[in-house]
């Protein structure tokens, strides 16, 4: 029998045995990091599913192909060499001059909690993902963020990514807060 612990263990390691494959991937074959680099444009996304599919990637349900295909296409473009630790919230509050206080980034935060769909989540993470690059920001958490992605369409989880997201973004952890509190 099968616990809860060990089902979230798995999806864990596969989320960043994904992320190492790719990296993996994209230093050994330029061939492949310019395919992946394509696989966040709806038009090309497809040059993608080969590899998608052969990480058991089940390209007809679009809450998984879509964010495999965002994380694999960030990671190309990126360049990336590891995974990072990065969260979402605190790289576009380091996009800003003022971090968490400039209202640009405050706009771009609010947008993104307002997604409802995985798909909706993953069309307006990808500028998210370009501005965080033109910053000269690369460390982000993939493997996290395509966890985040995954269980998106889930009410359940859905409300607990975002406000981990906006917690990431204003520099307060659970911890911090529980230490305000005391």
């Amino acid at each position: 029998m099968t616990t809860q612990k060990s089902v979230v263990e798995k999806k864990e390691s596969k989320e960043i045995a994904f992320v190492d494959y790719i990296i993996r991937r994209c230093k050994q074959e330029g061939g492949t990091r310019a395919q992946l680099s394509r696989a966040d444009n709806p038009s090309t996304e497809y040059q993608s599913w080969d590899i998608l599919a052969g990480f058991h990637v089940h390209l007809d349900w679009e809450d998984q192909r879509l964010p495999y295909a965002l994380i694999a296409a960030a990671i190309a473009r990126g360049k990336v060499e590891k995974n990072g630790a990065l969260g979402v919230g605190s790289a576009i509050a380091r996009c800003y001059a003022n971090g968490n206080q400039s209202d640009q980034a405050k706009m771009k935060l609010r947008r993104l909690l307002a997604c409802d769909t995985t798909a909706e989540a993953c069309r307006i993470m990808r500028p998210l993902i370009s501005l965080v690059f033109s910053r000269g920001i690369t460390h982000l958490d993939y493997a996290a963020l395509l966890k985040d992605l995954l269980l998106f369409h889930w009410d359940t989880h859905q409300t607990r990514i975002k406000s981990r997201w906006a917690q990431e973004f204003y520099g307060k952890s659970e911890q911090q807060e529980g230490a305000a509190h005391e």
